[in-house]
């Protein structure tokens, strides 16, 4: 893919993570949001459903032959057996939870995957007017200011982001592994959006992410992390036929001194009996 149309790809999902929220805010401010629950756990708003409409209707409008993989509308992970033609990852509100209960750690991510790579990654939280963004092989910014990890080189001064599943079934292993890392490290913040936390350790707010996740969560945070130095990576094996880059389950980014010796004491927890 050549530079101009990477770039004019780019200032297109800018466009619709903008225009994306700005859905977001006037849904919340306008009336009261209408709850709805996937499995009987997973809320979701209408205002999530407003947001995905306007994004996917503008790819298939701009681009009819991109696939489009979403959390409220599409949730076709067999997508993901073939990257080399062109997919959006969409995440409409990441942090549904904190956006039904007016907290403003929420944000649009949006990730153009191609050739088996992200290529382009855009998460805007508009109740902060954060906007981060990332093209492959280029700087991540947060609001077109250059941004890095933070650097930190000791786990006991670390700063650590995670969350926590909807389902409450298969807690051991997630309470083994907070406490190791309360153990180990500075403390624990739990935001309510993945997306955020990602990218907060990009941008050196977070020192170390770890959690189980779906792509449309992590595709976009993930490439803007990668690009401001952070390792990324999983404490636990990715399957052979999947993309280590798009596997959701046990990731860890952080700065690049405590990839390892974090990974050690997260893979310790979950083994331990």
């Amino acid at each position: 893919m050549n530079s101009n149309a990477i770039q004019e790809l780019s200032i297109f999902a800018m466009d619709l993570a903008l225009r994306a929220g700005e859905v977001m805010v006037q849904e919340r401010q306008r009336a009261k949001l209408e709850h709805i629950y996937k499995s009987n756990e997973e809320l979701v708003t209408n205002a999530d459903l407003k947001v995905d409409e306007l994004i996917t209707k503008r790819i298939r409008k701009i681009y009819p032959e991109h696939r489009i993989l979403s959390e409220e509308s599409d949730t076709d992970k067999t997508y993901l057996q073939n990257l080399q033609d062109p997919l959006w990852i969409i995440d409409p509100i990441d942090g549904t939870v904190n956006y039904a209960h007016g907290h403003p750690q929420v944000a649009v991510s949006i990730a153009y995957v191609e050739h088996g790579e992200v290529q382009i990654g855009i998460v805007h939280n508009p109740f902060m007017e954060e906007t981060f963004s990332a093209i492959r092989g280029q700087t991540a910014t947060l609001n077109h200011k250059p941004i890095q990890v933070s650097g930190e080189t000791s786990l006991r001064r670390a700063l650590v982001a995670t969350g926590f599943p909807y389902a409450k079934d298969a807690l051991t292993p997630i309470v083994q592994r907070v406490s190791a890392t309360l153990h180990h490290c500075r403390d624990i913040r739990r935001l309510g959006s993945a997306a955020l936390d990602i990218c907060w350790v990009a941008c050196g707010r977070m020192d170390a992410y770890y959690e189980s996740v779906s792509p449309w969560d992590f595709a976009a945070a993930r490439l803007i992390a990668l690009q401001a130095g952070a390792t990324c990576g999983h404490f636990s094996s990715v399957p052979q036929d999947q993309s280590a880059e798009l596997w959701g389950t046990d990731i860890l980014i952080s700065s690049p001194a405590l990839f390892d010796p974090f990974r050690e004491i997260l893979v310790a927890a979950s083994q331990a009996k």
